[in-house]
């Protein structure tokens, strides 16, 4: 094969285990045998349409076999894959899609109305719907229509573009991370190696696939393994409950929230959850509330620690420590290298704070056609996390918090994760964030936006009393106040600078 990228991996799958389940979704199953005809086809498509190689093929929708399908025949294609977040807004949309200079856009049925609405700003040249297609649009179906194509072998080497994912932006205008088939590639033989996985493995995707956790966290080990992927478009605490039982899934990705929410389920007591070995977190700090209701039931709870540049894997606590090392995102991945760097570039001691710092085959060639944030994070060989962390003993490495959310008051640094954490602790509290607003003494100071759970009560006081003696005095924030909820993206980070412009101010 001259494909030696991720595209190749539907042709090696079928030639090896084609009758195994690629994926279930909404009751049927495609084999892999099944799913490189699908694959072929389409790229078959793509090819007539113009897509070739460096070409970019975007893909707008929730979890949906076509979102795996099109990403395969576009890699197949030599073309670099897009995959949009459909929580986005029109504008944002067309700014990624302009921005990347998408040839081709696939969209599900449910985000018909938001393209509709984008068509005249920055349009890709064709526009393919997965079902109801607009006048003038492609049918997804109907391109993979005809006699089976023979393959054509385009080539593809493991430095070649694979996918352009987008940050989340929680700093300004989101950048569009290049990942390389090597990148995609050396990502999933860590997983593989560090976690695990198995050629009988059923791995729910109910995290957004458009995330890289969810994709290459989870999908892509899984399909590179030869297990199955059980696709399901939206999250449901009980929902998911009943998959678990019912296709007797063995792994799952999850942000925090997705796993207290299924804990707080009302058939959580009673689920029959004795099939799952590995439940995958990451995307935010873990609260220890979080970690102990899965353990204490005697499921393996698996931390880790990446982001989108990362492709995303650097660090992950495996089953074997998770207990002993648990609140830590663990070492480095196999093939990764992590250090905790002081301002000054050396290595951090045990216990003291630094940046994380990441190298490895699986970190990015760059941002897309943006050469002088490329060079700020990957000046020097590796990639800046813009994270603080420090790493005990063992070398395993906790997550302290973002570099540019630390609170300092009066000369002390406070990091909002820490204290979140500690809040997490109040009975009463069901979400939290932190941030730092201007004090005239102090110069800045902590103020603790809170959600309290149904029914929850409880007050200013009895919030900030309930941290005394919990964290030193300085730490704790200085005010209050309650919301009905807080804003995330879509990795589950709290977006701290829309926190600060809603619940910021000054102390008075």
């Amino acid at each position: 094969m001259l494909n030696e990228g991720a595209g190749s991996w539907t042709a090696r799958r079928a030639r090896k285990t084609p009758d195994a389940r690629a994926i279930l979704h909404a009751g049927r199953a495609l084999t892999y045998a099944g799913l490189h005809d699908r694959v072929t086809r389409l790229a078959r498509a793509l090819r007539g349409l113009g897509t070739g190689p460096g070409s970019r093929v975007a893909y707008l929708g929730p979890n949906h076999p076509a979102f795996l399908e099109t990403m395969f025949a576009t890699w197949s294609a030599g073309a670099v894959f897009v995959p949009l977040n459909m929580r986005l807004a029109g504008p944002e949309l067309a700014d990624q899609l302009g921005d990347c200079g998408a040839a081709l856009l696939v969209y599900g049925p449910e985000q018909a109305a938001v393209v509709a609405r984008i068509r005249g700003q920055a349009r890709p040249g064709h526009l393919v719907a997965v079902a109801g297609p607009a006048a003038g649009d492609h049918d997804y179906e109907s391109l993979l229509a005809g006699p089976p194509p023979e393959p054509a072998d385009v080539p593809v080497s493991l430095d070649d573009p694979s996918l352009i994912m987008y940050t989340s932006g929680t700093t300004g205008r989101a950048k569009g991370a290049t990942l390389t088939h090597g990148n995609i590639t050396w990502n999933a033989i860590n997983v593989v190696v560090d976690a695990d996985f198995r050629a009988d493995e059923v791995a729910l995707a109910v995290a957004p696939l458009f995330h890289t956790a969810a994709l290459n966290m989870l999908c892509l080990p899984t399909m590179l393994k030869g297990g199955t992927v059980l696709i399901e478009p939206a999250f449901d605490p009980d929902r998911v409950l009943e998959l678990i039982a019912r296709y007797r899934v063995t792994s799952m990705f999850g942000v925090p929230a997705i796993y207290d929410a299924m804990a707080a389920a009302p058939g959580w007591a009673a689920a029959d959850t004795s099939s799952l070995r590995m439940l995958l977190c990451g995307g935010a700090p873990v609260p220890d509330a979080t970690i102990r209701r899965y353990t204490d039931r005697g499921l393996t709870f698996i931390q880790g620690y990446g982001m989108t540049e990362t492709a995303p894997g650097a660090l992950l606590l495996d089953a074997e420590h998770s207990l002993a090392k648990a609140g830590s995102a663990g070492v480095p991945h196999f093939f990764t290298d992590v250090r905790v760097a002081g301002p000054d570039g050396t290595e951090a001691g045990p216990g003291e704070r630094g940046e994380i710092l990441v190298a490895g085959p699986n970190v990015m060639r760059g941002y897309w056609g943006r050469p002088d944030a490329t060079a700020a994070v990957l000046g020097d060989g590796w990639l800046h996390s813009g994270d603080v962390g420090t790493a005990d003993e063992d070398g395993y490495v906790s997550v302290v918090d973002r570099i540019k959310d630390v609170i300092i008051s009066g000369g002390e640094n406070i990091y909002p994760a820490e204290v979140e954490n500690a809040l997490l602790g109040h009975p009463a509290v069901a979400d939290c964030g932190v941030i730092g607003i201007p004090d005239g003494r102090w110069g800045e100071v902590g103020r603790a936006v809170v959600v309290l759970r149904p029914g929850g009560n409880a007050s200013e006081a009895d919030i900030l009393g309930f941290l005394d003696g919990r964290l030193a005095r300085y730490k704790i924030p200085k005010s209050v106040q309650f919301a009905t909820g807080l804003p995330r993206t879509a990795t589950g980070k709290i977006l701290k600078k829309q926190l600060r412009e809603t619940h910021g101010g000054t102390t008075a």
